[in-house]
């Protein structure tokens, strides 16, 4: 996996963080739950890629 999509997940992950609590600061569930599913997506496309690398090596 390139150090490029590597850091575009990681991305995701944090983004999807930030929406969560602002979400969740301002009441705005619908923003709270984008948020949290953003934040696992690019939770599970990390997993994914160090499963790769590990099977890589």
């Amino acid at each position: 996996m390139t150090m490029g999509k590597k850091i575009a997940h990681k991305a995701e992950e944090v983004k999807g963080g930030a929406k969560k609590t602002v979400g969740r600061a301002t009441g705005n569930r619908s923003l709270e739950a984008e948020g949290r599913s953003e934040q696992m997506k690019g939770d599970a496309k990390q997993a994914g890629a160090k499963a790769k690398d590990a099977l890589k090596h």
